[in-house]
């Protein structure tokens, strides 16, 4: 009879209470997510009232008037349905009515996520030379160069203090990483520290000649400047990569900073392109996409999956498998474009040495 009140804010509060082996950060999203979207509305009806049709038609309101991302979606499906699933295994319900509602969802708005592209050689080139030869742009050129070889995580890049760096043996300790978060207290949102994604996360970089210069010019436009590390955040400090002012990098910060790049690379490409051909301009990506440009360069180098997994921190080869069959294959799409494209060209020069010679095609 109990049940029969329940709410699916009451089962929420359960899952709160027993949810375990989650970073705080992570809760605390969860929680915010859940306040925000699901609390007021959906949060209210009886547990054992819920029906398909319903959580379908609150995941169709959700997309379609507050406008959501499917990614945020995402976060709000994959807490309602451990909290159903809690309700499942106690024999509240018999079954889960969030069972393959966000695939459906995706399937019937057309909001089949795509792959994230990583830049081509040509567009990272292009991107990389203009950060360095830009003087309104070039005191970026260190951490973008940096993230996009080592393949750090922004939480990674942002947390790294000198002395994780060893010049000596050339090598990055990545084993924490920086978070910033509403904390649900009296102080809101803040920076806090954390272990890295995974324990496959805690790790050992190398660095490339390229790294190891991209250190030193942060350290000298920082001594030039008279920029000084003053952020303390829960024990650690002396961060590499921080701001005029001295604190670390917010990465909204870094992904403004890229927007204004992409921006005004792509106005001085338009502006002094001469020529008729298609100019290669610079997409619009992220920080992450910088992580993944890496990860495919050295799939397409015939690195070893296993030092490539080592090296990115992926705690399973499987996210590590993807980015090589995708890599894979687009290699074979070029290799066999360029092979059509040659067999085309030998075609046209036969053709032409018979018109030459008054040779009948037959």
């Amino acid at each position: 009879t109990n049940v029969k009140n329940i709410t699916v804010n009451d089962l929420f509060d359960l899952w709160v209470q027993v949810k375990r082996g989650v970073k705080d950060s992570t809760m605390k999203n969860y929680i915010y997510m859940y306040e925000m979207f699901v609390k007021p509305t959906f949060g209210k009806k009886k547990l054992t009232q819920v029906k398909k049709s319903d959580v379908r038609r609150f995941y169709n309101q959700l997309v379609d008037e507050r406008i959501l991302k499917i990614s945020t979606l995402d976060g709000i499906h994959n807490v309602l349905h451990q909290v159903f699933a809690i309700a499942v295994d106690d024999d509240m319900i018999r079954n889960n009515p969030t069972d393959n509602m966000l695939r459906e969802l995706k399937s019937a708005h057309g909001h089949e996520v795509e792959k994230r592209k990583a830049l081509t050689v040509e567009q990272e080139r292009i991107f990389l030379e203009y950060l360095r030869n830009s003087p309104r742009y070039n005191h970026w050129y260190p951490v973008f160069y940096i993230m996009a070889n080592t393949g750090m995580r922004v939480g990674e890049i942002t947390g790294l203090r000198w002395c994780d760096v060893d010049f000596k043996t050339g090598l990055i300790n990545v084993n924490h990483t920086l978070v910033y978060y509403n904390h649900r207290d009296e102080h809101g949102c803040y920076f806090s520290i954390n272990t890295p994604k995974t324990k496959a996360g805690i790790r050992e970089i190398p660095m490339t000649e390229g790294v190891v210069e991209a250190f030193k010019m942060e350290k000298e436009y920082q001594e030039e400047n008279n920029i000084i590390s003053v952020s303390h955040i829960e024990g650690y400090s002396d961060f590499i990569f921080i701001n005029r002012f001295g604190e670390v990098q917010h990465q909204g910060t870094l992904n403004k900073a890229l927007r204004r790049i992409m921006r005004d690379c792509n106005g001085e490409i338009l502006e002094n392109n001469d020529i008729d051909d298609e100019p290669v301009l610079l997409p619009c990506f992220s920080c992450h996409v910088l992580r993944h440009t890496f990860a495919t360069r050295m799939c397409e180098s015939g690195l070893n999956v296993k030092v490539v997994q080592s090296v990115l921190g992926h705690a399973d080869v499987t996210t590590t498998l993807q980015i090589y069959v995708t890599v894979s294959n687009e290699m074979k799409k070029r290799e066999i474009l360029t092979y059509s494209n040659y067999i085309r060209t030998g075609e046209r020069q036969v053709q032409n040495i018979r018109a030459q010679n008054g040779i009948c095609q037959d």
